[in-house]
């Protein structure tokens, strides 16, 4: 579309807003009717860790939402000259699982706990063995049920539990309802039934601790919506909520809320059966549609769904870009002490490009990007760390080389399961997130890592709230398309795409770079033991 017809799209209301919360940037995106990005705006966060509970306030939620929601219509008036009054649908996708809990009043029982959090692991094994069905700490079940082991006051109060998204769907538009795929974080998804497993529902209220509450665990989750479905409108209320200056009306239509790995999906073209995708940030996780069930059960394997229900394969680290970023934020502040400071991009290009210099196994060097616990190496906490031989080849090539290495070495084990042991069949993988920003290098340590073909779409470093954006045109009008094929005949039609295939020499140096960061997470484990938290 030219600028004139974008406009006119605007002005008639024809639009879609993606919204996506991200573990730090808010983001919102207005796509056209063509799936053409017209306008963006975000908003900077970080969690915050609050007596051991790794959590956002619920007024940083609405400030980023209205902050990012704000400079969107900024951008839309400076370049379009015309005020954003209609919406044609609306999208709100966040980081999947942790737990909200409200009363009957709405008001947050316990301050949000995400996803971060490692703090559910006795409550997780025993739903895993109660249902035969992996059950991650991270799930919003899980943190329900520490919660009753824990015996804490708030959960006999609770009279709705949901997620960041679905949270914020039900602000904007009184609707109680989640994705299927965001449901999939919370509670086992029935994939015939596309809602709730009733088995599962039916073993986790015969439990002796739960049945001392008055509210039915089916009743205080939020209702199952798939892909293309009505979720309902933005009401009046809502519209003030997201643009508190009064211009917005109500009347958008809703989409089914979604977590941002289904966004991810989406914003990837990996819904369909035997595709895949990794998104890389703050935490980093690889998607597979499958189209056979596993073999068994996999505590380091999360069963999820995509946004139409099809079963996924998920491996989830809860740390990636983190350390390479405070890495950075380091040579930055030393480029300024000389003299010399340099721009972001500039800074990230240099030190990944560094990087291609270094040995293939990374001179012997070891990096722990652990911000926080990362369950796939059981560890209960982060601490950052970075170890050597007095004999390893320390250079900043190396050193960098390592950074970049340690931040997919979680995903890599995990994905190894998959690869080695389920011996799961892709036709596509692709990789999209801010690391991937940077052209070329990180897309390649990651094809070597996994020993498999990455993709990188053009799309890259925004996927999330597009995707979302995406899932809101299709819930306006699905054209009577599966997702699938919506995907495929409708948006990308001619995708902006680079792939690049693994370099046997690296694929060894990588191999030996884990088999030395195995090795060393005996360390790791003895620094979360020697160095407690304040």
């Amino acid at each position: 579309m030219n600028a004139d017809q974008i406009k006119n799209e605007i002005v008639s209301g024809n639009t879609a807003l993606g919204i996506e919360l991200g573990s730090t940037r808010i983001k919102a995106v207005l796509v056209s009717t063509d799936f053409q990005t017209v306008a963006s705006g975000d908003y900077v966060w970080e969690n915050e860790l609050d007596k051991g509970i790794w959590t956002y306030p619920l007024t940083k939620v609405w400030e980023g939402i209205q902050t990012s929601y704000a400079n969107l219509a900024t951008e839309v008036k400076d370049k379009y000259g015309v005020e954003i009054t209609k919406i044609g649908s609306i999208g709100i996708s966040a980081m999947m699982h942790g737990y909200m809990a409200f009363d009957k009043n709405d008001e947050i029982l316990v301050p949000f706990r995400t996803w971060r959090n490692n703090i559910t692991g006795d409550a997780a094994a025993e739903l895993t063995e109660l249902f035969n069905f992996n059950i991650p700490e991270r799930w919003s079940i899980a943190h329900l049920y520490q919660a009753i082991l824990n015996k804490e006051e708030h959960v006999k109060n609770i009279d709705f539990m949901t997620t960041l998204d679905g949270y914020v769907h039900y602000k904007l538009s009184g609707e109680k309802v989640v994705g299927i795929g965001d449901a999939s974080g919370i509670f086992p998804i029935d994939e015939a039934a596309k809602s709730y497993d009733a088995g599962m529902l039916e073993k986790f209220r015969a439990l002796q601790a739960v049945k001392q509450y008055t509210w039915d665990i089916k009743e205080i989750l939020p209702e199952v919506k798939v892909a293309g479905e009505n979720a309902g409108t933005l009401t009046d209320e809502g519209a003030r909520l997201l643009d508190p200056s009064g211009q917005l009306q109500g009347g958008a239509l809703m989409a089914p809320s979604e977590g941002d790995a289904g966004t991810g999906m989406v914003s990837t073209n990996a819904v369909r059966k035997r595709t895949g995708n990794i998104s890389a940030g703050t935490s980093a996780f690889s998607m597979v549609v499958l189209d056979s069930p596993l073999k068994k059960v996999h505590r380091d394997i999360d069963m999820v769904t995509t946004p139409d229900g099809a079963p996924v394969a998920m491996v989830h680290t809860n740390n990636c870009s983190s350390d390479i970023n405070a890495w950075a934020s380091i040579f930055n502040e030393f480029a300024k002490a000389i003299g010399h400071p340099v721009k972001g991009n500039d800074l990230y290009g240099a030190l990944f490009d560094t990087s291609l210099k270094g040995d293939q196994d990374a001179g012997g060097l070891v990096n722990f990007a652990y911000l926080s616990g990362e369950n796939i190496t059981k560890m209960a906490e982060g601490r950052p760390m970075f170890v050597r031989k007095p004999d390893a080849n320390f250079t900043l090539a190396n050193f960098f080389k390592t950074q970049l290495y340690s931040a997919f070495a979680p995903l890599k084990i995990g994905m190894d399961i998959l690869l080695r042991e389920e011996h799961i069949k892709t036709d596509v993988l692709i990789a999209q997130g801010g690391l991937f920003k940077t052209p070329v290098v990180a897309q390649q340590v990651l094809a070597d890592a996994l020993n498999t073909p990455i993709t990188v779409m053009g799309n890259a470093g925004e996927g999330g709230p597009w995707g979302m954006a995406v899932l809101a045109l299709y819930a306006k009008d699905t054209k009577g398309k599966s997702l699938s094929d919506y995907l495929d005949q409708d948006v990308f039609t001619d995708p902006d795409s680079m792939t690049l295939e693994p370099e046997p020499v690296s694929v060894r140096g990588y191999e030996k770079f884990i088999d030395n960061y195995k090795a060393a997470l005996p360390v790791e484990g003895k620094a979360v033991e020697s160095m407690k938290m304040n």
